[in-house]
């Protein structure tokens, strides 16, 4: 083999392994989502408008009645935003069953939900001004007793419009 052939193969190893790594599950329950063998949720959240602040993710039951209720999620966890790509939090949970997720990204980490703040659920529902609360079926997702991956997009306001931070 030419030094030119061994050195291309090198560099493309070097190029392909940082895309082959995956990051590794955040947050309390982390270990849950490693050994795979219970009901949880691993959160993977995306599009943050800037990397400041806290990111709150909490899981709400299976009574549509209490999803969003305040004081009525199941679990929460609090997390500081990472630097750089999605985050990927693990929660775990009681048992297997219908849940939801709603995620909230407060920007200055005051703890108070403010009109820069970002937020998202599972499923990935369209939100507007009008109607910043989707409904508990458009947002519910069955887990089993393993991890199910669950994608979320952040949602920011821009002018009178909500939705995910361009470019």
């Amino acid at each position: 083999m030419s030094k030119l052939v061994a050195v291309a193969i090198a560099a493309s190893l070097v190029l392909i392994a940082p895309a082959a790594a995956q990051a590794r599950p955040i947050g309390p329950d982390a270990a849950i989502c490693e050994n795979g063998r219970s009901a949880a949720v691993l959160v993977r959240v995306d599009g943050f408008k800037k990397r400041t602040g806290k990111l709150r993710v909490q899981i709400y039951g299976s009574n549509p009645d209490e999803f969003l209720a305040k004081g009525k999620w199941q679990k929460r966890v609090d997390l500081p935003v990472a630097e750089s790509g999605p985050m990927e939090v693990c929660v775990g949970l009681p048992e297997a069953g219908n849940y939801a997720v709603a995620v909230r990204h407060d920007l200055d980490g005051n703890g108070k939900s403010g009109w820069s703040d970002g937020g998202g659920f599972s499923r990935n529902p369209k939100i507007s001004l009008f109607d910043l609360k989707p409904k508990y079926a458009e947002v519910y997702i069955p887990v089993g007793n393993s991890v199910r991956p669950v994608d979320v997009i952040l949602n920011y306001r821009s002018g009178l419009s909500i939705g995910p931070v361009r470019g």
